[in-house]
């Protein structure tokens, strides 16, 4: 049996039959050595067939693109760090700004991605940038889950950031995962299968309000966008009770098929959730005019909330019937696909 192994730049890239003797991975990085890139690039040469990565402990310091289908990147916990510092406000080398999209540290833009027991951080100072009164453009995505990336799997991860940490493009099921932010941290317009995860509001000096958790852009035509099932809302030290909303929708680029949707099921929420839950965001309409995007005319909506966050039902609050509820299963939202990846 071959037993040779391929160093890449410290990725061990091993032959199909070494890889039987070693858990079936394909390449091995040690940050200390190595780069997650490295790994990346021997997937993309392995054409589409299921690659397989293991990152062992450490931080590595790059910004990469998942680029062909069916690779699995698996850390060894938290201390598995893949950070980056891109912000949206900063000159891309094309002469424009990065813009939010292409902010992200990691970024899918392939299908049946998989990304299981690692940190994922967006490294940007958003707290300095405040403080010195240079906070615009200040969006920093974490995770990038692009257009193109159908069928992603996030499970047991750690996604970091303060404005736009993940943004969900297509479908995607992120399980057990703990998700920090402040302003639009979750957003997109994919249909998206949120469970048993922590979603966290960080702490931001001098602060008046502490955001939004989620701005959804789903179209009209699209049944489901950002469905939470059993997750916890929870607050860094020093968020005020009643200081953050549960989201706004996001009417992106003025398009007036956007009505986005949030729904947050049997979910535990602490005191910083405001008792109203979700409000307004603004767009410009076909006409040039700025307008709002209320909670009413989107599909924003709650069921057996738990906490001193739940609030009571009103009109901006909305709440689900048990029989309504019952539609936004894990089956209904990813549709075809079990949510299961490699």
């Amino acid at each position: 049996m071959i037993d040779r192994r391929t160093v890449l730049a410290g990725a061990l890239v091993l032959p199909v039959a070494a890889r039987a003797q070693n858990e079936r991975w394909d390449a091995i990085v040690d940050p200390r050595t190595g780069t997650l890139g490295k790994a990346l690039e021997a997937a993309a040469a392995a054409g589409g067939r299921p690659f397989r990565i293991l990152v062992r402990e450490g931080v590595l310091i790059e910004k990469l693109t998942i680029a062909v289908p069916n690779v699995t990147i698996v850390g060894s916990g938290r201390g598995t760090v893949l950070s980056f510092g891109t912000y949206a406000g900063l000159k891309h080398p094309d002469g424009n700004n990065w813009g939010t999209g292409r902010t992200g540290t990691l970024t899918v833009s392939a299908p049946g991605a998989t990304l299981r027991n690692l940190t994922i951080r967006n490294s940007f100072d958003y707290v300095g940038a405040k403080r010195d009164n240079a906070g615009n453009g200040a969006q920093a995505v974490a995770l990038v889950i692009g257009r193109e990336a159908d069928r992603t799997l996030v499970e047991r991860c750690w996604l970091e950031g303060y404005q736009d940490t993940l943004y969900v493009q297509a479908r995607a099921r992120i399980a057990d995962c703990r998700i920090v932010g402040g302003v639009d941290f979750i957003f997109g317009g994919a249909p998206a299968w949120f469970e048993r995860c922590e979603i966290v509001t960080r702490y931001v000096p001098g602060a008046g309000e502490f955001g939004f958790l989620t701005a959804p852009s789903t179209p009209l035509a699209q049944q489901f966008g950002l469905v939470f099932s059993r997750c916890r809302l929870t607050r860094e030290p020093g968020v005020p009770a009643r200081s953050t909303w549960l989201g706004r929708p996001w009417r992106a680029g003025g398009n007036m098929d956007l009505t986005g949707q949030s729904v947050f099921l049997d979910c535990w929420m602490d005191a910083h959730i405001k008792r109203e839950g979700w409000t307004w965001m603004g767009y410009k309409g076909p006409d040039g005019e700025r307008r709002q995007l209320t909670p009413q005319e989107a599909r924003l909506f709650e069921h057996a909330s738990r906490g001193p966050g739940a609030g009571p039902a009103s009109p901006m609050r909305r709440m689900l019937s048990a029989a309504d509820a019952a539609r936004f299963t894990r089956a209904n939202v990813l549709g075809d696909w079990d949510g299961s990846g490699g």
